[in-house]
């Protein structure tokens, strides 16, 4: 395992690119944790998650302003998805919340995953755009029983899913396509005194990282697929301090030298209640290094954050002390990433090649 310095990537601080708009009643809770895309006029757009009063989440689209390859501001366009389906609305919540979208060329798609805040929680739900504006539900992730694991992994709330940009072969040795996702055992919120019920066969009861893979064939002969996913297997859990309760995967992962590189988020403190917003948190951005072949090998990771909540923007808002990784650009040659800030605003960030890993 690596430290910060050791590491080959690290992410330096670029300023703020998007803070709540005063008086416009979608965003009096924050805009947070943005997807992103190049729409087909070639702009650079973000997909924020807007949370109005009651904490209803939708996702809008902005295109970014640039100046010397730093984005610096936005210009909202549209709100382009919002809570309307049965599995997007509970009794005391609703909102389709966090978008990962990654744009994957063998499909000629953007594929957004988000998290679908339901009459039984957080479940992930998927959807697709050629163009950003327009997004075509595919419905709720199914998941397909596995004898080994012997569970159903639909039966529980998941978060933090994103597909990887290009297909794979799976452990099977299927062409595929690949996705993160991070079940959680908790079932308190849904059955009250049930508690934390990991089934027996898995590593770590903490909510960890996982990856499933669809057989690309099966998705070009029907997008749906895109909704159901095989082969679940861990990839990591908690290891370090700094991920001491759970951890979470972050943007797509994307191409290095070494394999994949994929951003997570790792939190501590004390979570009462996974289903509310959590005060008495720390979350910070840690990185992995995937095997280029088998990505569900884990090479190389980070023993303690490459990006932790310091500023005044990451220790003051709506949930303190929350910076939280979503989304990564490739901007006039530099890789740049998007990030919550405190549940309130949209930071920036660079991603650089460690200078003791040469170019």
């Amino acid at each position: 395992m690596s430290t910060p310095e050791t590491f080959p990537y690290a992410l330096t601080r670029a300023g703020v690119v998007m803070t709540p708009e005063p008086g416009n009643p979608l965003e009096v809770e924050g805009v947070l944790n943005p997807a992103s895309g190049r729409g087909p006029d070639g702009e650079l757009y973000l997909l924020p998650r807007l949370v109005a009063s009651g904490n209803v989440s939708r996702v809008g689209l902005a295109r970014v302003n640039i100046e010397k390859g730093i984005p610096v501001s936005v210009e909202r366009e549209a709100v382009v998805l919002e809570p309307e389906r049965e599995w997007e609305k509970g009794a005391s919540n609703s909102g389709v919340e966090d978008p990962r979208v990654t744009y994957i060329p063998a499909l000629g798609l953007h594929v957004m995953t988000y998290v679908a805040f339901g009459p039984l929680g957080p479940r992930t739900a998927v959807a697709t755009s050629t163009d950003l504006r327009t997004w075509r539900r595919l419905g709720p992730v199914t998941f397909e029983y596995d004898d080994e694991l012997g569970v159903d992994l639909g039966l529980y709330h998941n978060k933090d899913t994103v597909f990887f940009p290009e297909p794979v072969t799976a452990p099977d040795g299927t062409p595929s396509l690949a996705v993160l996702h991070r079940p959680v055992w908790e079932l308190g919120e849904v059955r009250p005194g049930e508690g934390n019920r990991p089934p027996a066969t898995v590593p770590d009861p903490r909510p960890s990282i996982w990856m499933a893979f669809i057989p690309l064939d099966a998705v070009l002969a029907d997008h749906r697929e895109l909704a159901r996913w095989r082969q679940n297997r861990f990839l990591a859990g908690p290891e370090h301090p700094f991920e001491e309760l759970k951890i979470g995967a972050g943007p797509a992962p994307i191409r290095v030298p070494e394999g994949w590189l994929l951003l997570h988020h790792g939190v501590t403190g004390v979570i009462e209640n996974s289903m509310a917003q959590q005060q008495n948190v720390n979350y910070g951005a840690g990185a992995m290094i995937l095997d280029g072949e088998e990505p569900w090998r884990v090479l190389d990771r980070t023993s303690s954050p490459l990006l932790a909540a310091e500023t005044e923007d990451e220790r003051s808002g709506i949930v303190p002390n929350v910076v939280f990784p979503t989304a990564i650009e490739n901007i006039d040659g530099q890789n740049v990433v998007f990030y919550g800030m405190a549940d309130s605003k949209i930071g920036v960030a660079l991603l650089r090649r460690n200078p003791l890993f040469g170019e």
